[in-house]
């Protein structure tokens, strides 16, 4: 019965909170490790492992069945990225901010880096691409705000790069996730939902230049967006929010 001493000064009560406290620190570690089976062991901005690796091990390798026929992914698994990172240093000290030593929109470094996420677009739980163009899904439909479908699309420095021609939307999130811009030239970018300002008459989007366009990343499919692509996209578009901030014109 609890409060019932059994030997000495320590009762049921005592070895009910020690036992709890046990099975707290247990889980704790539990969940410390296996959070670190991506990104781990730490490295150095230079590629170098780190000399600090914090108190807890890397866990031993698991392999993880994916849905849909996909295969299987082991983690960790020791592989490292086959891209070279272009930064530099700017201190001989740990700590200190690195400087792109190319061009970092193209690049992927500071705020234009990128995960290397499968080169495979997102599926559902269905098995269904989740990202597909608004085109080929006739049921959906602009049920509220305006339809930039047809408006001009203006850069940062407020030159016309072409017209939004499609919405690629989350099928089961109803969600426009990017706009499709069929530029001058007669390529054809996507641009995320979140960096775009839809106006009466234009799509504003204050990211980039007019002369940055081209170098947007492409997908290699007109109906389909890979989460290698998406990564790719969006990160540009989030560089130039720094990196093209000597051509932006505020206000407009």
């Amino acid at each position: 019965m609890v409060g019932v001493t059994f030997f000495g000064n320590f009762d049921l009560a005592s070895l009910a909170i020690w036992l709890f406290w046990g099975f707290f620190a247990l889980l704790i570690y539990y969940l410390q490790t296996e959070n670190m089976r991506e990104g781990y062991p730490l490295e150095t901005e230079d590629g170098a492992r780190a000399p600090n690796q914090g108190p807890f091990p890397v866990p031993k390798p698991k392999t993880f069945l994916l849905p849909h026929g996909r295969g299987s992914v082991t983690v960790p698994n020791g592989e490292r990225e086959a891209r070279e990172v272009a930064l530099g240093r700017t201190a001989v000290s740990e700590g200190f901010p690195h400087a792109p030593t190319g061009n970092p929109m193209l690049d992927g470094v500071g705020p234009a880096s990128w995960a290397p996420r499968r080169d495979l677009p997102e599926l559902d739980g269905h098995g269904h691409n989740k990202i597909v163009p608004m085109a080929s899904l006739p049921a959906f439909v602009v049920s509220a705000g305006r339809d930039p479908r047809g408006l001009p699309v203006q850069a940062s420095d407020t030159e016309v790069v072409g017209r939004i021609s499609d919405m690629w939307v989350d099928a089961p999130e109803q969600l426009v996730r990017y706009l499709e811009i069929d530029l001058n030239d007669g390529g054809k970018r996507l641009v995320p939902m979140p960096m775009v300002k839809i106006w009466g008459d234009r799509v504003r989007i204050n990211a980039i230049s007019s002369d940055l366009f081209g170098d947007v990343p492409q997908t290699k499919s007109a109906s389909e967006i890979t989460m290698l692509e998406e990564e790719k996209i969006s990160a540009y578009y989030a560089g130039g929010t720094l990196y093209a901030a000597s051509k932006r014109k505020r206000g407009l």
